[in-house]
């Protein structure tokens, strides 16, 4: 489950909400930005069109499908046990994550949240949650597998919490993406908290989408470690540099819960960039990643060549160190 948002450093990229000054050239693009999801979203696509109104009732429905923050969603209703029909959007992000939590044997979980929650990583960073009988009764209705559909209904135990945190996002960036597709626009980037989907190329620099990967940094600054160009893929990262604790003998333990145990993963994995078809599967990927350790993705991802993946951890000197896996672009 991902807490944070990574930080991807869109380059020459204009934050305001705008529309091209001059729509009648097709070589401009048309700007919209704006708060969503707890975050904020940003697009960029060749129209002169400003569908800045669509956008923002395709994640209003999104959000009613799957928030945990709206009282009366779909989601928060199946959470309290009422029956609930499913609708595209979600039956498109349950089945990927059925998918990913079988792919991955059960590192990607969307029933892990209340272990999640019970952790509050939110509040003192130093101090641990130190009563195991609550994490170990928590533990007892975690499992994806237990959770099913049947006649269009989903079905789970009482007791068993779902979240789409670690998807939904990325989820959101396809929505839009296939919405400028149906449009026929082709050449866009979406971005949202970081996770990002790029097609065709920038028309007004008449070149490839360039985006930057952000330096892993635990003084809250913010540097871009590279820059890579994307074309016709979706890319999402997840990091713990930025909400991690530490222990008593300064190890530090992130915010990614391991689905096994309940606990913190002891990690040094700093930031994990994947890119996929989509980028609602790069943003589940991302997350599984940070808890599997580098062993198991390099691994995993033989078995799985359409996956990318970029790597930034510590070794055992403390010093930043880097790995391509998949042929994960240089630049």
């Amino acid at each position: 489950m991902k807490l944070i948002t990574v930080g991807l450093l869109l380059l020459g990229f204009l934050s305001c909400k705008e529309k091209s000054k001059q729509v009648q050239e097709p070589s401009e693009n048309t700007k919209v930005s704006g708060p969503v999801f707890g975050t904020s979203y940003a697009v960029i696509y060749n129209s002169e069109i400003d569908y800045s109104k669509q956008f923002d009732s395709l994640f209003a429905v999104v959000n009613q499908s799957m928030s945990t923050y709206i009282a009366d969603s779909d989601l928060s209703r199946l959470n309290k046990n009422e029956d609930i029909t499913m609708d595209a959007h979600f039956e498109k992000v349950f089945s990927a994550s059925k998918k990913i939590y079988n792919a991955t044997e059960g590192v990607f979980d969307p029933t892990i949240g209340d272990v999640v929650n019970a952790w509050d990583f939110g509040a003192d960073k130093n101090k641990f949650l130190t009563d195991s009988t609550t994490i170990d009764g928590l533990m007892r209705f975690v499992g994806f597998d237990k959770v099913m559909i049947i006649d269009n209904k989903v079905t789970k135990p009482p007791k068993t919490y779902i979240e789409f945190n670690a998807i939904a996002k990325g989820y959101g960036v396809d929505v839009i993406a296939n919405f400028l597709e149906n449009k026929n626009i082709n050449n866009y980037l979406v971005e949202i908290g970081g996770e990002i989907r790029a097609s065709g190329i920038n028309i007004e620099k008449e070149s490839p989408w360039r985006v930057g990967l952000d330096e892993p940094r635990f003084d809250g600054e913010q540097s871009v470690l590279k820059a890579i160009t994307l074309t016709n893929v979706g890319m999402a990262t997840s990091g713990t540099y930025r909400k991690f604790k530490t222990d008593e003998y300064g190890n530090r333990y992130a915010h990614i819960i391991d689905t096994k145990t309940g606990y913190p993963s002891k990690t040094n994995i700093l930031s994990v960039s994947v890119i996929a078809e989509d980028c609602m599967t790069a943003d589940a990927y991302a997350t599984a990643f940070q808890a599997m350790g580098i062993e198991k993705v390099t691994e995993f991802l033989k078995l799985h060549p359409e996956l990318k993946v970029f790597l930034v951890f510590e070794n055992e000197n403390k010093e930043l160190e880097t790995l391509n896996l998949n042929d994960f672009p240089e630049s």
